[in-house]
């Protein structure tokens, strides 16, 4: 190599080292964040105060991510640690109320954590599943703009808007898979309220924080099922990805073909990827193994069951 030549390259080299996004510049180490909530009171299987099922943390781990769960009993001061130390938040389904619960309540600390965080600079994401996309909006109006639909146990389509094709979200999905996102009937959906279309675009609140990805129609009333805010790196879906690979009973709703089970892993990945983006860390290596996910074992609750595994706490 003649030395212009090998000028030229140390330069590009040099340029690359430092470009933004590079591998060495991320947290290889992501740590994420998964808001428990009260028991269910039907769950024989209960023991503690509150649980996650076990398939939302697989969901983070396939994608390359470590679990903390997040505990509904805690202090201010406690939820300010615990922030500080994660990657990211996913705010899971489930069945509480999204204004009185203590689900309700700790979301509602982290999430103005986290846009404090990222006004500041200091990059933040979070991921809501059904109920989690459902406190999300909450959170967001400061009001419960949902609306029933009849959407317990379908599977459906996305129906894309515009704004889907340059979104941070699917615009790295693979052209086949949205197109089976599109076409096929590979989301689940286990829901009975929904943000309403014609709720969001009369709430100002609303559309200012968030673009519309994708809706969907129980035959009667159009829902939003995908979103991503505007200026924060918080996103969203009605639907449940983590189901297709990780839960297993067998009745409507549930779908575990290959492209669902894809779109399990790329909108994982995405999220995964988001989390890489933060900087914040434990204060120790002991307390990060202190708080991981790993220090507990999953109950078997049966294949019969809406959730194969939960984590219990006190």
């Amino acid at each position: 190599m003649g030395r212009p030549a090998a000028a030229v390259f140390a330069v590009l080299a040099a340029v690359l080292a430092c470009a933004p996004g590079r591998s060495q510049q991320l947290n290889d180490r992501p740590i994420i964040g998964v808001l428990a909530q009260e028991n269910l009171p039907y769950d024989a299987f209960a023991r503690g105060s509150s649980y996650i099922a076990a398939s939302y943390v697989k969901y983070l781990e396939s994608a390359g991510a470590r679990v903390a769960p997040i505990r509904i009993n805690l202090t201010d001061e406690e939820y300010t640690k615990i922030f500080q130390s994660i990657n990211g938040l996913l705010l899971p389904g489930g069945d509480v109320d999204i204004q009185t619960s203590q689900f309700s309540r700790v979301a509602k600390i982290l999430y103005t954590l986290a846009i404090r965080a990222n006004d500041a600079g200091d990059f933040f994401p979070i991921w809501g599943t059904c109920q989690g996309f459902q406190q999300l909006t909450v959170l967001t109006a400061n009001k419960n703009l949902l609306t029933l639909t009849d959407t317990k146990a379908v599977t459906m389509p996305l129906k894309f808007t515009t704004a889907a094709k340059s979104s941070r979200l699917f615009r790295s999905f693979p052209k086949d898979l949205l197109q089976s996102l599109a076409n096929e009937n590979i989301t689940s959906n286990f829901h009975s309220w929904s943000l309403s279309v014609q709720n969001y675009t009369k709430n100002t609140k609303l559309k200012r924080f968030y673009r519309v990805l994708s809706t969907n129609s129980d035959g009667k009333r159009e829902f939003i099922s995908t979103i991503e805010a505007n200026r924060y790196p918080f996103y969203a879906v009605q639907w449940h990805p983590e189901k297709s690979p990780f839960e297993w009973i067998d009745k409507a709703g549930m779908v575990h073909s290959f492209p669902a089970i894809r779109a399990s892993f790329y909108t994982a990945s995405f999220f995964v990827s988001e989390a890489k983006k933060s900087r914040h860390r434990f204060s120790s290596a002991a307390e990060e193994e202190k708080a991981l996910i790993y220090n507990y074992l999953p109950v078997f609750r049966g294949t019969t069951s809406i959730f194969v595994q939960n984590y219990y706490f006190d």
